[in-house]
């Protein structure tokens, strides 16, 4: 089945919007996250003063590496071989300087506003199930304000490529939306958390309904939104008022909604995990790749899984470059 998904004067660059952050990875087990009375596998907000507490009783050295969710998916288009923005807010700080070195390592156009906080992180422990839990300082990347969201931002982009955790700032993502429609781009949004979504499901729902052609969810963020385990019924409802529905199960694959058609897109390779981490994000740069190239919906999701798993046999969310060469070879 040939994608016809129809993106403006065929643009190809994705613009991706969201918080740029600092990802912190430690390998911890569940008694660790017990104590600290947090949610395993959702993201937490919290101050500067708590990261720098939880970091101090952590002896062992992190692997530290420039992260948010919208940047590994932007990230990855680019290493595709795809064209790439990123937009967001730094400080002007050491991990500003190591995110800003990155993208431009990674050949990702950028659009960087730079703030006077210190450069937002996430502390991503991991435990032995491979699954990933957040402690997320928003710092300099919650500043972004909505009069900094210009037409420039999102200028001869195909897809503008939201990140979710923006609707803790519910006039930005309305700033980034009607901005991103009036360049005459496809919206995407990932759902991102599941906490997410139940923290915002009236709005979420009210912006999914109204703007965007592309939503992104795993199993817990459906049932969140959708209040749905079955998984059919589930991306049914996802896919209500959007061009395209993704419904991301792990393991198993994931559904892919198209024109009425939802189609199962088969998992790849039998290698267990090592992290989880950007996962969902490196599944969204196979995936929209593939869309404003103009691959199949099959040859889209199929394009999802292998860069999805990739990123899970490896600390982090950086495919590194043996594994991108044998996911080209697929391309």
């Amino acid at each position: 089945m040939t994608s016809t998904l129809q993106i403006k004067d065929n643009n190809k660059l994705v613009v991706g919007i969201g918080s740029a952050l600092v990802d912190i990875l430690v390998h911890k087990n569940d008694e660790f996250l017990n104590k600290l009375s947090i949610k395993k596998g959702g993201m937490t907000l919290v101050d500067n003063a708590l990261l720098t507490n939880t970091l101090s009783a952590i002896s062992d050295k992190p692997c530290i590496v420039p992260g948010g969710s919208a940047c590994n998916t932007i990230i990855g288009i680019a290493s595709l071989g795809g064209q790439a923005r990123f937009v967001g807010k730094l400080g002007t700080d050491e991990y500003g300087e190591l995110f800003t070195t990155d993208l431009k390592k990674n050949n990702v156009d950028n659009m960087l506003f730079l703030s006077s906080l210190p450069t937002g992180r996430v502390l991503s422990i991991i435990t032995p199930d491979a699954q990933r839990t957040m402690l997320t300082y928003l710092g300099a990347s919650s500043e972004i304000k909505s009069e900094e969201i210009t037409d420039s931002c999102f200028l001869d982009a195909g897809i503008v490529h939201i990140e979710g955790y923006m609707l803790f700032n519910r006039k930005l993502m309305l700033a980034v939306m009607h901005a991103a429609k009036k360049a005459g781009s496809l919206i995407s949004l990932d759902l991102a958390s599941f906490t997410i979504v139940e923290e915002s499901k009236k709005f979420l729902k009210e912006i999914v309904d109204k703007f965007v052609d592309i939503v992104i969810a795993n199993e817990d963020e459906a049932i969140a939104y959708t209040g749905y385990k079955d998984e059919l019924k589930a991306v049914e409802l996802l896919s209500e008022n959007v061009k395209i529905a993704v419904l991301k199960i792990g393991k198993r694959g994931s559904f892919i909604s198209y024109k009425g058609k939802i189609t199962k897109i088969e998992s790849v390779g039998n290698r267990s995990a090592v992290d989880t981490t950007g996962a969902g994000d490196l599944w969204a740069s196979g995936f929209l790749f593939g869309l404003v190239n103009k691959y199949s919906i099959e040859k889209c999701g199929q394009l999802g899984s292998l860069c999805g798993y990739e990123v899970c046999q490896v600390v982090g969310a950086n495919i590194p470059d043996k594994s991108w060469n044998n996911i080209k070879k697929f391309l």
